[in-house]
């Protein structure tokens, strides 16, 4: 299945050879092995990088589905069902976003709107209904900052790990040259 980026930009801060796995997805973004696995195999978020290819095959999440997933998170702790998340979601994949730090989501516990400028945002408060927001530019920052401490695996061009050894063997392979 190939979903289309949501999020275009300039991330150049995060090296687009990197890919994250489930576990360090789920630590980054704070939800559920099993909540990453449902929205894997229903469509929600497809990791970009690698897709799980049958029993002993990881998912390699990128940057920006990190970044999705995270947004997703956070509007589900602000109470927001997954089917109105999912409808959001399709929206802005519509739209397509070209500067994600200038986008603002914001909610009234029902619907999910997008706000490119302050006027937009204003006009939403005006209405005098209870709102709550989400700056896209927060969350990237936000996770940018979480992964740093997290690991990391490169892959070349075709998905492939660059260096396909698990973790342990990359220690020893480490300490042995030093």
């Amino acid at each position: 299945m190939n979903q289309e980026s949501l999020f275009d930009g300039d991330f150049s801060a995060v090296s687009e050879d990197l890919g994250f796995r489930g576990p360090v997805a789920c630590s980054a973004v704070g939800v559920t092995y099993r909540q990453l696995d449902y929205w894997a195999r229903t469509g929600l978020v497809v990791p970009q990088i690698r897709c799980a290819g049958g029993s002993g095959t990881q998912r390699l999440y990128s940057f920006r589905d990190l970044l999705l997933l995270k947004v997703i998170k956070r509007l589900l702790d602000a109470g927001i069902s997954l089917q109105q998340i999912r409808t959001a979601i399709d929206h802005l994949r519509a739209r397509g976003v070209e500067d994600l730090t200038e986008v603002t989501l914001l909610s009234d516990g029902i619907s999910v709107y997008e706000c490119t400028s302050d006027d937009e945002v204003v006009d939403l408060l005006k209405g005098g209904q209870g709102m709550f927001g989400i700056a896209l530019g927060g969350v990237w920052r936000d996770i940018e900052g979480t992964l740093s401490q997290l690991p990391a695996q490169r892959v070349d061009a075709n998905g492939a790990l660059d260096d396909p050894g698990d973790e342990l063997a990359q220690r020893r392979r480490l300490r042995a040259a030093v």
